[in-house]
C-alpha cells in the first residue's frame, strides 16, 4: 500500500473452484498473489486495498457462514473470521461485492488490477467501470489510471522474507525425504508409478501436496523433459530421472535426481552424469549477489559443451564455436533454472531494461542442468542412446553466497551407488 500511494485501490480476487468432471471439483489451490497478500485459503473471495482509507484500508469479501453448506464442504471463516483470524480491517459477504466495490473504486484516481487472469472477474470489473463512467457523464467521478498490480506485487514476491524462507525449507526437507524413499523403492521390475506413489504418500503424510505433476521417467523416458505418464516397468540397466517436489503452505520445492535402478551406473551413464554434476556445481557457485541471473546458465553451457566435446558426442568445432552456434542445444535444450517460491516457476522479471537481472539476497531459484540423448539420435554412438540426466537443487541467494536448501539429498554418484546398495 505504501508503493501504491493514496488515491489508489488494488483489487485481488481469489482462485475459483474448477470443475473436474460433472459435479466433482479439482482439489482447491489458492491463487498465489491472493495467498501472498492474505493467507486466506477459501475460494470466492476478493481482497481490496485502499491506502489511507478510514476506517478500513484492507477489506476482505468472502463467503458468509452457512451451516448447511459447511456440513457438506467444511468450515468457512465468514466475515467475522476474516477480521479475527486473517487480519482484515473490515470484511463483508461476497454477495455484497456489487453493491460496495463500485463505491470504493469511485473514490480513487488509480486502480491496480491485473486483467487477463480471470475472464469472469474481468467482465465484472468492466461492468463496474462502465457503471461509473455512466455516472461520470452525470457529474460523478471515475478513476483516471489503470495499472497491472503484478508490476508491484511480483517484485515483492521475488524477495523472500525469513518466514517465507522457513516455509520453503520445510517443503525442501519433506521433498528430500520423499526422494530418499523413492531411491529405496526403485528396482528393476518396479513400475514408475509405484515410485511416484511412494513420494506422494510421503508428501500427504507430512501435510503437503505435490507442487507440480511428478516426473518419474526411466530408460528412454528420462529424455522426455515433461514426461508425466509414469507407467513404464523399469528394467535392469535403466537410469531413473525423478523431478518432484511438494509445496508447504503453497511454497514450493523443486528437486531432480537421476540414478541407476540397479544401483550401478554404467561407464557411459557415469560419464554423462559427471558432466551434469560438474555443470550444476559450477552454476551454484554463480548464485551470488551481483551476478546476473543468466550467469549460472552460461556456466552450465560451458561445462556441458566441453564435456560432450571431450566424449566425442559434440563434433566438428572447438567448444567456443559450438556454444556460439548453439549446437549444444540438441542435448541441452532448456535453461539452467527459474525463480522459485509460491509458484514452482515463480513470478519476477528475469530482465530489467533489457539486461539480465542482478541476483540479490532473498531471491530463490533452481539450478537444473541436464543432458538428454534419446534413442535413435543421429550422429551419436548407440552406447549413449537413452541416457537422460538432470540434477536440480533449490538455491537461496544470501549475502554470504548460495545456500542450497536441498543439500541434504545426495547427488555424488559414489554416494548414490552406496545408498542404493545399502537399500537393496
Amino acid at each position: 500500500m505504501r508503493m501504491m500511494g493514496k488515491g489508489s485501490i488494488a483489487i485481488v480476487p481469489s482462485a475459483r473452484e474448477k470443475i473436474r468432471n460433472r459435479d466433482v471439483v479439482f482439489p482447491f489451490r489458492q491463487d498465489s498473489d491472493f495467498q501472498y497478500l492474505t493467507g486466506f485459503g477459501e475460494p470466492d473471495a476478493v481482497a481490496v486495498l485502499v491506502p489511507g482509507r478510514k476506517p478500513a484500508d484492507y477489506i476482505l469479501f468472502c463467503r458468509d457462514r452457512d451451516p448447511a453448506r459447511e456440513t457438506w464442504d467444511g468450515y468457512r471463516a465468514g466475515p467475522e473470521g476474516a477480521v479475527r483470524d486473517y487480519g482484515a480491517a473490515d470484511a463483508f459477504p461476497i454477495s455484497d461485492l456489487d453493491e460496495i466495490l463500485p463505491g470504493l473504486i469511485e473514490s480513487c484516481d488509480r486502480v491496480y488490477y491485473t486483467m487477463g487472469v480471470d475472464a469472469g472477474f474481468d467482465r465484472r470489473m468492466t461492468g463496474w467501470l462502465n457503471e461509473l463512467r455512466a455516472k461520470g457523464r452525470a457529474g460523478g467521478r471515475t478513476p483516471e489510471e489503470f495499472v497491472a498490480l503484478e508490476h508491484l506485487l511480483h517484485d515483492l514476491r521475488l524477495f523472500k522474507s525469513q518466514r517465507e524462507i522457513g516455509m520453503m525449507k520445510r517443503a525442501a526437507k519433506i521433498s528430500v525425504e520423499a526422494h530418499r524413499r523413492a531411491m529405496h523403492r526403485a528396482r528393476p521390475g518396479v513400475y514408475e508409478y509405484e515410485v511416484e506413489g511412494e513420494m506422494l504418500s510421503h508428501f500427504r503424510g507430512n501435510g503437503t501436496r505435490e507442487a507440480y505433476g511428478s516426473i518419474v521417467g526411466s530408460g528412454a523416458n528420462s529424455c522426455v523433459l515433461h514426461y508425466v505418464q509414469n507407467d513404464r516397468r523399469m528394467e535392469d540397466g535403466d537410469l531413473l530421472l525423478i523431478d518432484a517436489g511438494c509445496e508447504y503452505e503453497c511454497y514450493a520445492s523443486d528437486i531432480t535426481r537421476t540414478f541407476p535402478v540397479n544401483g550401478r551406473f554404467t561407464t557411459e551413464q557415469r560419464a554423462i552424469y559427471d558432466i551434469v554434476l560438474a555443470a550444476q556445481k559450477a552454476a551454484i557457485e554463480k548464485c551470488r549477489p551481483g551476478q546476473r541471473f543468466n550467469a549460472p546458465h552460461e556456466e552450465t553451457v560451458k561445462v556441458i559443451t566441453r564435456g560432450l566435446a571431450k566424449l566425442g558426442i559434440l563434433k566438428g568445432s572447438p567448444p567456443a564455436k559450438l556454444i556460439r552456434n548453439g549446437t549444444y542445444k540438441k542435448f541441452y535444450m532448456h535453461r539452467a533454472g527459474h525463480w522459485l517460491g509460491l509458484d514452482v516457476h515463480d513470478v519476477g522479471d528475469y530482465k530489467v531494461a533489457g539486461q539480465w537481472r542482478e541476483l540479490e539476497p532473498g531471491m530463490a531459484l533452481t539450478v537444473e542442468p541436464g543432458i538428454y540423448i534419446p534413442p535413435g539420435t543421429r550422429g551419436v554412438a548407440k552406447k549413449w542412446w537413452g541416457i537422460g540426466v538432470r540434477i536440480e537443487d533449490d538455491v537461496l541467494v544470501t549475502r554470504k553466497g548460495p545456500e542450497v536448501l536441498t543439500r541434504a539429498l545426495i547427488k555424488d554418484p559414489d554416494d548414490i551407488e552406496a545408498w542404493m546398495q545399502k537399500a537393496a
